[in-house]
C-alpha cells in the first residue's frame, strides 16, 4: 500500500490530457490505492488467522478431487478392511510457513479411496524419538479446520502443538500424535461438510479412511480405535461430532468448538442443500438413529446462540455408552475463544484417551 500512495503522489501533479481524462486517471489512482489497501488489511488477517492455505485455495483454483470413485465398503460389524491394503510410505518435510513450528511436517496424500488429492499436516509428541518410547504406538487426534480453513490453522493460529508440547513433557497429557488434513477441497465456494457426495467429493472417506490409514503406514500410531479422537472448530467442529459418531469404530472421541448439528449453519455446504445428506449428516440424527448408542465421549462448547444449544441437544439425547460433555463460552466465534481452551480440552480428552506408556 505505501507503494500505491507514493506512485499516486508522485504522479498526480504530471497527468496530462483533457480534463476528463485527467480526472478519470487520478480517479482510477484513488480507487487503486483503496483497493490495495483492502488486500493489505485481508493479507494481514489471513496471515494472523491462517484462514486460507495458499493463493489457490483463495481463488478456488486448487484440484484435489483428482476422482470421485464409490467407495468400497468396510469390513463386516464396522472392522476395517483398510489396513490390507498395500502401505503407502510417504516423504515427509517441513512446512515452510514461518507461523508453523518447525517440528511440524507435512506430506502430499494421494487418497487411494476417496480419489482426494491434498496435504496433511503431522506432529509427534516428544516421546516418539525418546529410545525408552522405540517400541510404543501412540494416541492420536485429528485436526479440522473450520471453513474456509487451512490445515496449519491449528499450529500456526490455535499453537496446539505449542501449548500441548510442556503439558506432555510433564505427564499432564497423553502423548497424542496431532494430524491436520486439508479440507478445504472444492475451492472457496463450496463446503464439502465432510461428507461422501456422489458425483461431488468423498470427503468422509478422505477423513476417516485415507488420512488415518496414512497415518498408521508412516507411523507408531496405535491402531485401535480407542486411542484416537477428531478435533474441529466452527464447521470442523460439526465435522467432529459427525465423524465421531459416524465412525465409532475408528475415534472414541469427538471435540466440537462452537460447532452446529443442523448443516445449513453453513449456508455453503453441500449436504445443506440435499434434504436427504442434511438430514442424514446432524450429528444429532445420527446419534438418535444409531442402532445402538455408540462408544464416543463427545466434548462440545459454544456460546448461547452458537453452538451451545446443539451441545445441549446432543446431550439430552445421549445414552450410555454415549458421553456428552456440554461447555458454554463466551465471546467472538473466533480463534481468541478456542485457543485458551486447549490446555483444559487435552486434559478432558486425557481423561477418556489416557497415556498407556
Amino acid at each position: 500500500m505505501p507503494i500505491s500512495i507514493a506512485a499516486a503522489l508522485l504522479l498526480w501533479g504530471r497527468v496530462r490530457g483533457p480534463q476528463p481524462l485527467q480526472l478519470l486517471s487520478r480517479l482510477a489512482m484513488l480507487l487503486f490505492c483503496q483497493f490495495t489497501a483492502v488486500m493489505m488489511v485481508f493479507i494481514m488477517v489471513n496471515n494472523a488467522n491462517l484462514i486460507y492455505g495458499s493463493w489457490d485455495d483463495l481463488l478456488g483454483t486448487g484440484n484435489h478431487v483428482r476422482a470421485v470413485p464409490k467407495v468400497p465398503a468396510d469390513g463386516a460389524n464396522g472392522t476395517s478392511n483398510d489396513n490390507k491394503r498395500p502401505k503407502v510410505v510417504q516423504a515427509f518435510k517441513g512446512v515452510g510457513d514461518p507461523k508453523v513450528p518447525n517440528d511440524v511436517q507435512t506430506t502430499d496424500l494421494k487418497g487411494q479411496l476417496s480419489g482426494i488429492d491434498g496435504e496433511v499436516l503431522v506432529w509427534l509428541p516428544p516421546q516418539y524419538n525418546d529410545p525408552a518410547y522405540k517400541d510404543k504406538t501412540f494416541p492420536v487426534v485429528e485436526l479440522l479446520p473450520g471453513w474456509p480453513g487451512s490445515s496449519k490453522t491449528w499450529y500456526g493460529t490455535l499453537k496446539v502443538s505449542d501449548q500441548l508440547k510442556p503439558m506432555m513433557q510433564k505427564g499432564e497429557v497423553s502423548p497424542f500424535i496431532l494430524i491436520s488434513p486439508r479440507t478445504n477441497l472444492l475451492g472457496d465456494t463450496v463446503d464439502t461438510g465432510c461428507a461422501d457426495v456422489p458425483g461431488k467429493v468423498n470427503a468422509d472417506t478422505w477423513l476417516a479412511r485415507d488420512v488415518p490409514q496414512m497415518v498408521l503406514d508412516n507411523f507408531r500410531a496405535d491402531p485401535s480405535a480407542d486411542r484416537w479422537a477428531v478435533a474441529g472448530y466452527s464447521a470442523g467442529g460439526h465435522c467432529a461430532a459427525k465423524l465421531a459418531l459416524e465412525h465409532p469404530d475408528r475415534y472414541r472421541a469427538g471435540i466440537s468448538l462452537s460447532g452446529y448439528n443442523d448443516p445449513a449453519g453453513e449456508d455453503k455446504s453441500l449436504t445443506a442443500k440435499d434434504p436427504h445428506l442434511r438430514e442424514i449428516s446432524n450429528p444429532l440424527n445420527i446419534l438418535k438413529n444409531a442402532a445402538q448408542p455408540p462408544k464416543v465421549a463427545l466434548y462440545m462448547s459454544g456460546n448461547k446462540g452458537d453452538g451451545y444449544e446443539a451441545a445441549e441437544a446432543m446431550k439430552a439425547a445421549a445414552k450410555a455408552p454415549t458421553t456428552v460433555l456440554p461447555v458454554e463460552t463466551t465471546g467472538p466465534h473466533a480463534s481468541d475463544v478456542w485457543k485458551p481452551m486447549i490446555p483444559s480440552i487435552f486434559t478432558w480428552l486425557t481423561g477418556i484417551i489416557p497415556a498407556n506408556h
